[in-house]
């Protein structure tokens, strides 16, 4: 029987998916693990915010503990911790795998269809072009048929 979540547990995977929550922390995320630890002047420049704004974000995913912050000198350098990601991953495997089944029962439903058999009289633009007697209105030839002269 799998252990019931404690309070603690919850209020953690809560800050996890809370800091998840904002597509700008989800950015500052992804700018780390692309181009890795960055000082916070860096991530700014990304952005269109008041750096302050940005710390606020930072020290969202510093308490989710997504990020780290070490000093070096009068610099802060923030660097990607994905160990709480593997919280979300665990939570989204049942929805995952619930989804697989439903796309693997829609493929076995639509493997059962009768196929269109393409033929009759549904033709499509690609199918006249360059035929014999098929120029549109405005259409003019190269001298292959009586023009107006217009």
């Amino acid at each position: 029987m799998p252990a019931t979540p404690t309070a603690e547990d919850t209020r953690g995977e809560d800050r996890v998916f809370g800091a998840l929550s904002s597509p700008v922390r989800r950015e500052v995320l992804r700018l780390l693990r692309d181009e890795g630890p960055q000082p916070v002047q860096q991530l700014a420049a990304h952005f269109d915010m008041r750096r302050p704004s940005l710390s606020e974000h930072l020290k969202v995913l510093r308490e989710a503990g997504l990020v780290s912050e070490e000093r070096a000198g009068r610099q802060r350098i923030y660097r990607l911790e994905a160990a709480p990601l593997t919280e979300v991953r665990d939570w989204l495997g049942p929805y995952e795998r619930f989804w697989r089944a439903k796309l693997a029962g829609l493929a076995e439903v639509l493997d059962d269809l009768p196929e269109a058999d393409g033929g009759g009289d549904r033709t499509g633009p690609a199918d006249s072009v360059g035929t014999a007697g098929t120029a549109g209105p405005g259409d003019r030839g190269d001298g292959g048929g009586a023009g107006t002269g217009a």
